[in-house]
């Protein structure tokens, strides 16, 4: 029977031969089954002539008239010497009586019937030790669908849960024929937002709205385009509000960013080319990062980076966690083409949450300042050398009335008539956190509150000087 579906010839001898095996495998299970219990350790060889074994992965092996010593399976036990405990024989002999009565079945079928050539039979091996890891093969009728795991259901509930809070942004802009003095309404432009609470408020970039004449939101399973009102913005950090009148409109809930772990499941849910409330997963691949705002180039502190797709369209969108909890709006990607690399950012909602309720609550945005006009980053090293390399940040001017006027900061002067250039102060210390360019002096006003007293080490000619400021307030008004 070794080899299937071959028919058997001579089928007297055939079942003489088979039955004189079947008894010798059946002496051979008695003597093993009342060996003496002192055996020799796994995979010592043995002189039997028939053996059954497994391998380490509990799968049936063919039969071999030389091998290693029978191996249970991986659940049996082994005494302190190492040898199998007492089950092995037992279970070595109830194999071994399965085959001998199928060899003796087998046996009298091909002497008693009446066609012998007729007969086959399977392989003993998988018939009487079906292996667990054998593939098993479902035979799944056209048109039924597929059984979703406990994954892809979380998935897709998620996806239910959260798209009808997701809006499809759309700018539009008048732009000017260049053949006649009409203007004509174009969008320019299209993002994603996601409603914030139950007054209808949205949140966006504010790169995605800007300079928008008008501004239309779209959801999904509602086919109305509602016309939205920008409420107020923080270019720094881009974020925006818009105002949205639609009475069922349900918030997102929201979620915790600073107990954000590098490895952990996001979702991003957007409009990448026009694509309207796809669905992207990923994970937080970095946290803590810093981004140059699109708008004003001042850093944005704290970002979550994710390899969940991020695409133009995207950007204005909620970064979900596994329970559907807005812990990111999705914000910009690093790619050298344009569109996903593996590389994208997400405001965290921490510091997106008090922009928004200051915008919704005040109508302003606020934010502590020096009162100072700084020259670009590379100016110093321009105009001293090498020596002006990362060696802090210049003061070209001081309004007049502000804080840094009032602390006796100097700015630079030029005279008109020579052309000469007197440097001003040279910010190198901001309390204590060392300033080598804009950004370190921007990420140290972040940390800071308005009204604040804080020291400025600035460079004044040779000497090094430490003045006292009082942190002013400036504030972003927007209209009701």
């Amino acid at each position: 029977a070794r080899h299937s579906n071959r028919p058997l010839e001579n089928p007297p001898h055939m079942a003489l031969s088979v039955a004189s095996g079947a008894w010798s495998l059946a002496r051979v299970a008695d003597r093993r089954a009342t060996a003496s219990p002192a055996r020799p350790p796994l995979g010592t060889r043995v002189k039997k002539k028939i053996i059954i074994f497994r391998d380490g992965a509990n799968n049936n092996l063919p039969l071999s008239g030389r091998a290693t010593r029978a191996i249970p399976r991986a659940s049996s036990t082994r005494d302190r010497d190492g040898c199998a405990a007492d089950d092995e024989a037992s279970a070595f002999s109830n194999a071994a009586r399965k085959i001998t009565a199928a060899l003796l079945s087998a046996s009298v079928l091909v002497a008693t019937a009446p066609d012998a050539s007729a007969l086959s039979f399977p392989i003993a091996t998988e018939s009487l030790f079906p292996t667990e890891a054998s593939p098993v093969l479902m035979n799944i009728p056209d048109g039924v669908p597929t059984k979703l795991d406990a994954e892809e259901t979380d998935n897709v509930r998620l996806f239910r849960d959260a798209t009808p809070s997701v809006a499809f942004i759309t700018n539009k802009q008048l732009i000017q024929s260049r053949y006649s003095l009409d203007a004509t309404e174009v969008p320019v432009g299209a993002g994603t937002g996601f409603v914030w609470d139950d007054s209808g408020h949205v949140v966006t970039n504010f790169h995605v709205v800007k300079g928008a004449n008008q501004l239309a939101v779209t959801f999904q399973g509602d086919s109305k385009t509602y016309e939205a009102k920008l409420l107020g913005y923080d270019e720094d950090k881009d974020v925006a509000v818009l105002r949205v009148d639609k009475p069922d409109a349900r918030p997102i809930p929201l979620g915790k960013s600073s107990t954000l772990l590098v490895g952990q499941k996001v979702f991003a849910i957007g409009n990448p080319f026009g694509l309207d409330h796809t669905l992207t997963t990923g994970i937080v691949s970095g946290l803590g990062r810093e981004l140059p705002s699109g708008n004003t180039g001042r850093p944005i502190l704290g970002v979550i980076q994710t390899d969940a797709a991020i695409n133009p369209g995207n950007s204005g969108g909620p970064l979900l966690d596994s329970r559907g909890r807005l812990i990111g709006v999705n914000t910009a990607i690093y790619s050298p083409s344009g569109a996903s690399a593996g590389v994208g950012f997400a405001l965290p909602v921490d510091n997106v949450k008090g922009i928004v309720e200051q915008i919704i609550q005040f109508g302003r945005v606020t934010r502590p300042v020096l009162g100072l006009v700084l020259a670009p980053d590379g100016a110093l090293q321009q105009l001293i050398g090498e020596n002006g390399r990362n060696a802090g940040v210049l003061v070209l001017g001081v309004p007049e009335g502000g804080p840094a006027a009032r602390a006796g900061i100097v700015g630079t002067i030029r005279d008109t008539l020579r052309g000469d250039i007197t440097l001003g102060d040279i910010i190198v210390r901001f309390n204590d956190e060392e300033v080598k360019n804009s950004s370190d002096l921007y990420r140290a006003l972040d940390m800071a509150q308005v009204g604040q007293d804080v020291k400025l080490t600035v460079r004044r000619g040779g000497a090094v000087v430490t003045v006292d400021v009082k942190l002013g307030e400036k504030v972003t008004k927007f209209d009701a």
